[in-house]
């Protein structure tokens, strides 16, 4: 194992939320281990913010060396966190977040909602006055498949504002809690078979 680092990068976490390829759910205690080294974190951040990285790019950016870097990304790939992206050249190898099979985010957001949403519905009114009121609201939009993308990228955008609040509990402000923040945008298919069907 290549000798840690004597420093711990102080740079801005660029953590998106809802980034486009989300976090693999762990699903072991090993997997969750590899995700507290203070550099597959920084890699993590570094690389849900570019897409893609390669180890002499995370070793710019973070102030690491390459070889460190290059061992922490094959750890974070070997436990199932991120993949090859393809494109390699020689020993020049990039590597992007591994998609979530859309399964598996959707039982996620289902735990989400039903255990978190029934658990405040239950423990509301013992909470203070300004957490007794939540924030829901739907509507149904005539959209295309690119303005779909469009629209769930702005939300994205838009939480991606507070993400860093995760792994930086300075920023949060005083009266501060976890929030759930669901967002699913689907075709609403027609019920017929002989209906139109929509454009592929």
């Amino acid at each position: 194992m290549p000798p840690q680092p004597t420093h711990v990068n102080k740079r801005r976490s660029l953590t998106p939320l809802f980034a486009k390829h989300s976090l693999c759910k762990v699903t072991n205690e090993k997997a969750a281990t590899a995700l507290t080294h203070p550099v597959r974190s920084a890699l993590l951040d570094l690389i849900r913010a570019r897409g893609t990285v390669t180890s002499t790019e995370a070793a710019r950016e973070l102030g690491h060396s390459s070889g460190l870097c290059s061992f922490h990304l094959r750890q974070l790939a070997r436990y199932g966190h991120i993949e090859e992206a393809g494109g390699a050249r020689g020993r020049v190898r990039p590597w992007r977040l591994r998609t979530q099979p859309a399964d598996d985010l959707g039982n996620l957001a289902r735990e989400l909602e039903d255990e978190g949403y029934q658990r405040w519905l239950r423990l509301r009114d013992q909470a203070s006055e300004q957490w007794q009121r939540d924030e829901a609201f739907s509507t149904v939009l005539y959209l295309s498949p690119d303005e779909l993308h469009e629209v769930a990228d702005q939300i994205r955008g838009v939480l991606n504002r507070f993400a860093n609040r995760e792994t930086h509990p300075e920023q949060r402000p005083t009266d501060a809690l976890p929030v759930a923040a669901l967002a699913r945008l689907f075709p609403l298919l027609p019920t017929d078979k002989t209906d139109d069907k929509p454009n592929r």
